[in-house]
């Protein structure tokens, strides 16, 4: 099992790469398919061995071989998101249709952090296609009613939404059509939880941020990185945690909730 392992890490590891393309060339209005991978400083084709996901930025030391421009960490770091992505949902459910959802889903929130973290922007590129394609394989593989996930789509979407409008702009249309993406792949019950875990860990990150001086108060964050964290979170153990707070409550109270 050990092979399937390491396979599953390489390519979540490259897949993670191409994602990077993608999400640096279409904040660009670029292709993905040409030109060939290229140091965005001086424009030289990078060399094979230049390719390879987190290793080559650690031997090159983060710089162009060439000229010796930094190289984004995001890249490196787009690439261990995928392959932790990848491997926890492999972990979760083995080789099965649900491990295609997550892994779709991890590389729909990967992107959007990306491109949240880059330019404070996801795109409809992909989460719109997202929203259809979490719809139409929902008809086929789920554990519940195809308009269940239906509902859950325009749950996440509209929850959204009404943040937008209480917060006057404070969350962004991307982020309004990624929770609808993320309602149309786990329902209604679980966009819910995905949202609340994504506003706690926001919470305490944006906190730590402003405690550590690396922010000001008040100054606008990108919330993608936090959603990938709260969705991922729910995706994977989202019944265990819901079980352990009923746990919680009836500890609490006495009741059996």
């Amino acid at each position: 099992m050990w092979i399937m392992d390491l396979f599953v890490i390489i390519y979540a590891l490259f897949f993670g790469s191409f994602c990077n393309v993608m999400a640096m060339r279409w904040l660009e209005g670029g292709s993905v398919i040409s030109p060939s991978s290229h140091c965005p400083a001086c424009k030289t084709p990078l060399r094979w061995y230049e390719l390879i996901p987190v290793f080559s930025y650690l031997v090159l030391a983060g710089r162009c071989r060439t000229c010796k421009a930094r190289i984004s960490p995001l890249y490196p770091f787009g690439e261990a998101m995928m392959a932790v992505s990848f491997y926890l949902v492999y972990l979760r459910y083995g080789l099965n249709p649900e491990t295609l959802i997550g892994w779709l889903l991890s590389a729909l929130l990967i992107l959007s952090v990306l491109t949240d973290l880059r330019s404070s922007l996801i795109l409809d590129r992909f989460t719109l296609p997202a929203i259809g394609s979490f719809l139409l394989i929902r008809v086929w593989f789920a554990d519940h009613s195809w308009w269940t996930y239906l509902i859950g789509g325009a749950l996440g979407f509209s929850l959204l939404l009404v943040l937008s409008l209480i917060s006057k702009g404070g969350m962004g249309g991307g982020d309004i059509k990624l929770f609808a993406a993320i309602g149309a792949a786990l329902g209604p019950s679980e966009v819910l939880m995905s949202l609340i875990l994504s506003a706690l860990v926001g919470l305490l990150g944006g906190g730590a941020l402003v405690a550590l001086g690396k922010i000001r108060r008040r100054q606008p964050i990108p919330f993608a990185p936090f959603i990938w964290l709260g969705t991922m979170t729910t995706y994977l153990y989202g019944p265990g945690i819901w079980n352990e707070y009923m746990r919680f409550i009836e500890g609490l109270t006495g009741y059996v909730v």
